[in-house]
């Protein structure tokens, strides 16, 4: 049976499915065919092995360049190509992505590119799972695409610890975008729009919202912002193997305080701002090893030690975003091995990260959290729709 894939290929090129093709006995003028890219494939090579002329298949190459870069051919697309009788190409597609088809056609003695892109129809669809091995796993299991978990986990990291909140019982729902071609086929997935997170019989409700700067961000109901407090776990997928406050150091061997938690996780791991700040300070501190120092508004400093390697370009005095990667875990200094050791600091005094109450960012107010409320109440419509046994609701059209 023909993918849906492989038909859009053969409608768009003039191929024949294969119900319709002509009897064997009734050789056609041109050759169809649609091959699979396998690892170590150019375009070139698959012209090649169907017999392509070297100097037509260049020309065909150099004319579909400037529209698609042939480099960009991934293991598994599919290529539909046609040729002549006398192994001369007629036509060339390509399908980068769902919904997108680049057709080279021949035209005289040259070529003609079009780019075909399918209409995308946004449907917002909802899961819900109880957490069970993480939230990571929980979402995925419950069918929200791996790309979107990790945002939503990321911007719910200015609210929740997830290595320390977590109990049995709780539980997860989020609203998102699937995007669907006019005949139904999955073509991607659009916006998250709503989470929930119930914590200990504890609601957290966020909103996604455009605020008054333009800027993307998740909203409480009241137009309370979570971007803007400050990350409480400034990396994806850690566990907490050192707590703040008195421990046995576990290279002196002796009791001190610990200034700040430690979060174990293999060496390379992004390391996040965990809000806007300053970089007050990068280098290789002495017990630290490799430090990344920011300064932030109300005399709050984060440090964030013993990196593998700082990100190109950071630099001190530069200015960065909450969320942004200032470098990876590592194990340099006096470190047993690879973890990130982050302090939360106030006027230079140490505090405990997993509890020290930091500002959060400015509300809306005005025009902007009305216009707020009244997107919350549309999307509340629509997800009311979702509770009745339905598993998606059209929005509307790119």
């Amino acid at each position: 049976m023909i993918s849906t894939l492989r038909l859009a290929l053969c409608l768009c090129l003039g191929f024949a499915a294969p119900a319709a093709q002509a009897q064997a006995s009734d050789p056609p003028d041109e050759a169809q065919r649609i091959v699979t890219v396998r690892p170590g494939d150019t375009l070139g090579a698959l012209l090649d092995d169907a017999g392509v002329d070297a100097a037509e298949a260049h020309a065909a190459i150099a004319a579909l360049t400037p529209v698609f870069e042939p480099r960009r051919l991934a293991v598994g697309q599919e290529v539909g190509l046609r040729i002549d009788g006398e192994n001369a190409l007629v036509g060339l597609e390509i399908a980068p992505k769902p919904g997108h088809t680049v057709a080279l056609q021949r035209a005289g003695e040259g070529w003609s590119v079009q780019e075909v892109v399918t209409p995308r129809l946004r449907h917002l669809a909802r899961v819900e799972a109880p957490i069970s091995g993480g939230v990571f796993s929980s979402l995925t299991r419950a069918g929200l695409p791996a790309p979107l978990t990790h945002a939503l986990i990321r911007a719910l990291s200015h609210e929740v610890d997830f290595q320390r909140d977590i109990q049995p019982g709780d539980r997860i729902a989020v609203a998102f975008e699937r995007l669907r071609g006019p005949d139904g086929d999955l073509l991607g997935h659009g916006q998250l729009h709503y989470a929930a997170l119930t914590l200990s019989g504890r609601t957290l409700e966020v909103w996604r919202h455009a605020g008054p700067d333009g800027d993307v961000d998740w909203y409480r109901a009241d137009g309370r912002p979570l971007r803007g407090g400050f990350l409480r776990t400034p990396l994806d997928g850690a566990r907490v193997t050192s707590g703040f406050g008195m421990r046995r150091h576990p290279v002196l061997g002796y009791s001190r305080r610990h200034a700040g938690l430690d979060f174990g996780a293999p060496s390379g791991t992004p390391i996040y701002a965990a809000a806007d700040g300053t970089v007050a300070s990068i280098r290789f501190e002495r017990g630290y090893g490799r430090t990344v120092r920011l300064r932030h508004p109300g005399g709050v400093e984060t440090v964030y030690a013993h990196m593998s390697r700082f990100t190109r370009g950071l630099k001190a005095g530069a200015r960065v975003r909450q969320g942004a990667v200032i470098g990876a875990v590592g194990s340099s200094g006096m470190s047993t091995g690879p973890h990130l050791h982050y302090e939360i600091r106030i006027a230079g005094v140490a505090q405990n990260p997993a509890r020290v109450e930091l500002p959060g960012g400015e509300p809306l107010r005005g025009p902007d959290l009305v216009a707020f409320h009244q997107s919350r109440r549309e999307l509340g419509g629509h997800m009311a729709t979702l509770t009745t046994g339905r598993t998606e609701v059209a929005l509307a059209a790119d």
